[in-house]
């Protein structure tokens, strides 16, 4: 075996030449931008196993990258005519060979002159699923099993095509050694850590080794919390311990995932094709924040819930980009027949919609949660809880996060990060569905039969999807900024859940991830048409206006102070109305005048769906466009002090991407870029702000721009007038947010308020929790709504964003009900 790297370069180059008339690879240099070679210092190569193919393929790849050469000999002494590529392990699963590493460690002890870079290379043969063909062919990718040389040929052959190739960061020989002066003992320490490093990358490729599953459940059901519930359901239910281990075993098998490496190259298959048949493609943005997380980390994704297709998309390009699928927690209303298996098989584990007063199942649960991040599985899971109808972000629930937190200070065994995941489509595939809910039907139960008739909809196009990933959120650091004492307890396993300071940092986890997702969005073609047509009366418009104020929001989306991670479409008007158009989501009309713009009632209500995406990019602009507008003449120091009055219930309720103590800056970059388009006047000497005068252009583009947070305003309003109106402590939560619902309903179809979704009653269930967290509303010991005085001040400061009109219907249709 160890003959094979020591074959004449002009052999193992024509060996290489034959290996890639069959083999095409997927190289990933460094992590993310990083790759820092030092070329004062040798390199050297170190390969995972001692196969002739991988050595073959790296001295390809460096070739090709300008890389330093793989087949090239060491020239000082005593190593001169030694290959710069080494290999850990034989290809039957031999034990570890330190042989090279031994005679580099002694050679640096004997001269503390002497370096060399030592460069990790990863290779996994059919790891790159995206072109397989056939089940065969995930058959024998990579997988933990231990690779006999005839089943690594079978692997070579087959996946010739879809190998990639990881040449990891350089480290130095001497770091490494960290200061060891014995040769074994400073040998044993390398091959630990390069050990660790291959197994880190097998686990990042394909998922961490599930081949004792029993065994896990086993472990699951052996812990000490679980045999305690055990025991206190068995006592509590005058049953056996025996019949209530069986319960428990019963609730773990219901749980747990059954990762099959089968189904999920299978899976990568049938999402490949959707993808082609019902996406004009999927663009994925910063996913180069993933390489910068270290390797021993565990993940947990938290995209947004716009779609059932969500969480295949994210495990698709994740897959496609060298990770492995994530475990992803769904609601028990998926397991059904057929798909929930298959769902389970590829990282679906389940968990019931209602677990209060169940103490066992959720000891199993909570069990189970921990044994998943101690190890360090990948996880995902929507901190939204269901499906946004309206498009809006929704508040988080804190129930997954809390056992998420609360499994991490029990263990602490590696570092953890949540991964914000934004997503947008051009067209959603539930969007018909929504409308109906919207209109008053109720929401259909999941079952195999409505599944498969839901397949209908893939005959149909959708536009492109748009994924980027946020900022990682490190929990640690994140829980020292929140000065809770987290440490005192963390790894000890004696972790309070109700703990006071545990639930507040729960909750401020969820409000910093809900920001971070907001602070990734992207503002793709449609939506930028869908923020200008709704903005318009009866969703009709001049196509120049439509263009016009198009290109006024691309340029607030540059010079407003958005985050980096926004991602905002750099097309023509032109070509975004175009878009729009084949979509079928909104018509053009000719007219001899010039040609309109127009949204059926149905396609406006898909056009709000992809504006409520974006919303919060814009509510800066939006503000203090209305106060402008609305109040004539207004000095620059008032409209500062009214959006910082407000900006508490909106960035409760839309998750606004600008911390608190950037709000100032991000509000005179407002200012500078509204002035610099003419949208709003400023005069120096007097120190105000006014609006165009009406006969102006400008003037209506100002007006569409109040527009796009016009009903988030009115909403908002009429929450604060009713509860005025009704008075503190006269009715319970659930009563209000009901009578909330219906008067909007009420309004919305006396008034015509903006789209269908003004009315959603989740938007005013979010609303009035958002005003339980600020404080300004409290519940008393039977339930009802409290509040005093402070009332008043975020109703008064609302008004100045209303037009007159409109804030007299909303406070005459309050009294009346």
């Amino acid at each position: 075996m160890s003959t094979r790297f020591d074959l004449p370069r002009r052999l193992v180059r024509l060996f290489a030449n034959l290996l890639y008339l069959r083999a095409r690879t997927q190289v990933i240099v460094g992590r993310g931008d990083r790759f820092d070679l030092n070329p004062a210092l040798p390199v050297c190569y170190v390969l995972e196993h001692r196969y002739l193919t991988d050595l073959a393929v790296l001295d390809r790849e460096c070739r090709v990258r300008n890389l330093p050469d793989a087949m090239a000999r060491l020239s000082m002494r005593p190593l001169r005519g030694r290959r710069v590529s080494i290999a850990m392990q034989g290809g039957r699963g031999q034990p570890i060979h330190t042989e090279e590493l031994e005679v580099l460690v002694s050679h640096a002890l004997a001269d503390p002159s002497f370096d060399i870079q030592l460069i990790p290379v990863s290779i996994l043969w059919g790891r790159a699923p995206g072109t397989q063909e056939s089940i065969v062919e995930a058959l024998f990718a990579e997988t933990w099993q231990v690779t006999t040389g005839l089943r690594h040929m079978l692997n070579v052959l087959i996946h010739g095509r879809q190998t990639v190739v990881r040449i990891d960061l350089p480290g130095s020989l001497r770091e490494l050694m960290r200061g060891d002066t014995d040769v074994g003992h400073a040998t044993r320490r390398l091959a630990r850590i390069f050990r660790l490093h291959f197994y880190r990358e097998r686990t990042r490729a394909i998922g961490p080794d599930l081949s004792h599953r029993n065994t896990q459940l086993k472990a699951l059901l052996g812990a000490r919390e679980v045999r305690e519930a055990i025991a206190a359901e068995a006592l509590e239910k005058h049953i056996p311990f025996v019949k209530a281990e069986a319960i428990a075993r019963d609730y773990a098998l219901e749980i747990a995932s059954d990762l099959s490496y089968t189904l999920t190259r299978a899976f990568m298959l049938i999402m490949d094709w959707a993808t082609r048949r019902v996406f004009d493609g999927v663009t994925v943005a910063h996913l180069d924040r993933l390489e910068s997380l270290p390797r021993n980390a565990t993940l947990v994704y938290v995209p947004t819930h716009r779609s059932y297709l969500d969480a295949p998309l994210l495990n698709h390009f994740l897959y496609r980009n060298g990770n492995t699928f994530p475990h992803a927690v769904a609601g028990a209303n998926l397991n059904v027949p057929v798909v929930g298996r298959l769902l389970r098989g590829i990282g679906a584990f389940y968990l019931r919609r209602k677990i209060k007063g169940n103490a066992l199942y959720t000891t199993v649960f909570n069990q189970y949660m921990y044994q998943m991040i101690d190890r360090g599985f990948p996880l995902q899971y929507y901190i939204e809880g269901t499906r946004s109808r309206s498009g809006a972000l929704l508040t988080p629930r804190t129930g997954m996060l809390g056992m998420t937190v609360h499994s991490y200070l029990r263990s602490r065994s590696r570092p953890l990060y949540f991964v914000p995941v934004y997503f947008g489509y051009e067209k959603l595939i539930e969007g018909g569905t929504y409308l109906e809910e919207f209109g008053g039907k109720a929401k259909k139960g999941e079952s195999l039969l409505g599944m498969i008739r839901g397949t209908r909809k893939l005959r149909q196009q959708y536009g492109k999807v748009f994924a980027n990933i946020g900022e990682p959120l490190r929990l640690s650091s994140f829980l020292d900024a929140q000065a809770v004492p987290w440490r005192e307890s963390a790894g000890t396993g004696l972790v309070d859940a109700k703990a006071p300071w545990l639930r507040a940092s729960v909750g401020a986890t969820g409000a910093e991830l809900a920001r971070r997702i907001n602070a990734a969005a992207v503002v793709h073609p449609v939506s930028f048409v869908a923020l200008c047509l709704l903005a318009t009366p009866k969703c009709t418009a001049d196509l120049r206006v439509i263009e016009r104020q198009i290109e006024h929001l691309q340029y607030l989306a540059g010079h407003c102070g958005l985050p980096d991670t926004v991602v905002c479409s750099g097309d023509a008007p032109a070509a975004m109305i175009e878009r729009g158009i084949a979509l079928g989501l909104l018509s053009r009309y000719q007219h001899s005048l010039g040609d309109l713009l127009r949204a059926s009632d149905a396609q406006a209500g898909l056009l709000a769906y992809a504006r409520n995406n974006v919303i919060h990019l814009f509510a800066l602009p939006s503000l203090l466009a209305g106060l402008v507008s609305h109040n004539l003449l207004l000095s620059r120091s008032k409209a500062r002090e009214a959006i910082h009055g407000i900006y508490g219930l909106l960035q409760a309720q839309l998750f606004l991407p600008w911390p608190a103590d950037q709000l100032s800056g991000a509000i005179d970059a407002t200012e500078r870029a509204l002035i610099t388009r003419g949208l709003i006047i400023y005069d120096e000497v007097a120190d105000l702000l006014r609006a165009p005068l009406p006969q102006a252009e400008a003037h209506g583009d100002l007006t569409a721009l109040v527009e796009i947070l016009r009903s988030t305003v009115e909403r908002q309003f009429l929450i604060l007038a009713l509860l005025q109106q009704v008075g503190s402590g006269v009715t319970k939560r659930d009563d209000f947010e009901q009578a909330g619902h219906l008067l909007a309903q009420r309004l919305s179809a006396l008034y015509v308020m903006s789209t269908p979704d003004f009315a959603e009653k989740a938007l005013f269930v979010a609303s009035v929790g958002n005003l339980l967290d600020l404080g300004l509303l409290s519940l008393d010991a039977e339930g009802r709504l409290c509040f005093d005085e402070r009332i008043t001040v975020p109703a008064a400061q609302t008004q100045l964003l209303l037009a007159p009109l409109v804030r007299h219907s909303i406070e005459r249709l309050a009294r009346v009900n």
